[in-house]
């Protein structure tokens, strides 16, 4: 091939999807829906999927029946944990839980949290938008898992040295869906990155800390690179995407990423930023990366309710009803076998030992967690999930009590649920 491709950070996947380095092709699957032909699939894909069942609301006894795991959250605030909380379970197509706890802040006057307050999702951005958009291009055949990141991002080839480094050949939308691209963790792109495109292009250029598929390494970089894949295969934005395909048909009506200015008081800051943008960030992505890069990225920048990701839960829980195929869902939350000892699943993760969902989530459970102090759990066996939000992150990031805060709160519910529930953890 002749020099680099002359296209846009944002170019749409029908400019770069067959750009492969010299060398290198890649063949879609035999069963791949690309390789068929018309309109019969994707009729078919919309009619295999009907409406979820209704997630009954079913919550009035909730201060007696959760009194135990509620008091772990309110000894969690005097402990300033986090000054905010909200919270909802789900069981068995009943909504048994939807409860806020704390202020916005700890001054006596802040507002106090409600259940219909936003809260900034951190990393279950990449869960709960990110995945599942890149479920839905599975199904519909725009997105195979084995296909080199750089058919669709050819500026990964090169690392930051202006290199080409042959191991970026190797890697696939499944290692980074699965953290296990080599990419490293984290990375402060925004410090020398003051643009979107600027700091995409550090993205795509950051050197690899591993050798791809050796070992597991939580990555936001990689997230970011997903995302932007996602958006090029896509053809449009990840915030226009999820609110017509996953929002929209999931009734999730809160959930939204940059929450309009006029409701960011209604919000609660998660953190008081004295060395990067120098103001208090409330009802804007705590995440510097995600700053710069709008608000909208693969590895953040998502705000919801507590009882929007219950709706979001019930649907996965219910085989992905009606935004995806009951397949899919397996697929991407079963724990991936490699690379040796991974706890990730497919853009999930799975309880490990120890888990931050606590001891009684089963082996086939999966959730996510959030930077700011959120996170969503999810077991299938029992048709149970377990939404915490919080701020945890004001004023200064500095608690990490959220770490023993959580596994104490799942266990506190689970057992609050009864025996059966907290016994049938295998």
């Amino acid at each position: 091939m002749g020099g680099k491709p002359q296209i846009s950070l944002c170019s749409p996947v029908s400019s770069v999807v067959k750009i492969l380095p010299a060398g290198l092709t890649f063949t879609h699957p035999t069963q791949s829906a690309i390789t068929r032909k018309g309109h019969d699939f994707f009729h078919e894909l919309r009619t295999l999927n009907p409406s979820t069942p209704t997630l009954v609301s079913a919550f009035e006894n909730q201060n007696q029946a959760f009194s135990s795991a509620f008091a772990v959250l309110t000894e969690a605030i005097s402990a300033r944990a986090f000054p905010a909380a909200s919270i909802a379970v789900t069981h068995q197509n009943r909504l048994i839980a939807l409860k806020s706890f704390g202020h916005f802040t700890y001054e006596a006057d802040s507002p106090p949290a409600a259940p219909a307050t936003l809260f900034d999702l951190a990393s279950l951005t990449k869960a709960v938008a990110t995945t599942t958009m890149a479920m839905i291009l599975y199904e519909r055949g725009l997105l195979e898992l084995e296909a080199p990141v750089i058919g669709v991002i050819p500026e990964f080839k090169l690392d930051s040295t202006g290199s080409p480094d042959p191991r970026r050949q190797e890697i696939t939308f499944r290692m980074l869906l699965a953290h296990s691209s080599g990419l490293p963790a984290y990375e402060k792109l925004f410090l020398k990155a003051h643009s979107r495109d600027d700091l995409l292009q550090a993205a795509f250029t950051t050197p690899l800390s591993a050798d791809p598929a050796t070992r597991t390494e939580y990555s936001d970089i990689g997230f970011i690179l997903l995302g932007t894949a996602l958006e090029r295969i896509a053809g449009e934005s990840l915030d226009v995407f999820c609110q017509r395909e996953i929002f929209g048909p999931l009734a999730m009506l809160h959930t939204t990423f940059n929450p309009p200015p006029a409701t960011r008081p209604q919000i609660p800051p998660t953190a008081d930023d004295r060395t990067f943008r120098n103001r208090i960030i409330q009802g804007e992505v705590q995440d510097e990366n995600a700053s710069v890069l709008g608000g909208i990225a693969g590895h953040a920048g998502l705000f919801s309710t507590a009882q929007d990701l219950a709706r979001f839960a019930h649907a996965v829980l219910h085989s992905g009803r009606p935004i995806l195929r009951p397949e899919t869902v397996a697929l991407f939350t079963r724990r991936e076998s490699a690379p040796p000892g991974t706890s990730r699943a497919l853009g999930w993760d799975t309880p490990s030992t120890p888990s931050q969902s606590g001891k009684y989530f089963g082996s086939r459970s999966f959730g996510h967690l959030g930077y700011t102090g959120t996170s969503l759990w999810i077991e299938p066996d029992r048709q149970l999930s377990v939404t915490l939000l919080t701020n945890r992150t004001w004023p200064d990031c500095s608690s990490q009590l959220i770490k023993q805060v959580r596994p104490r709160f799942h266990d506190a519910v689970i057992e609050a649920l009864g025996s059966n529930l907290a016994s049938n953890n295998d």
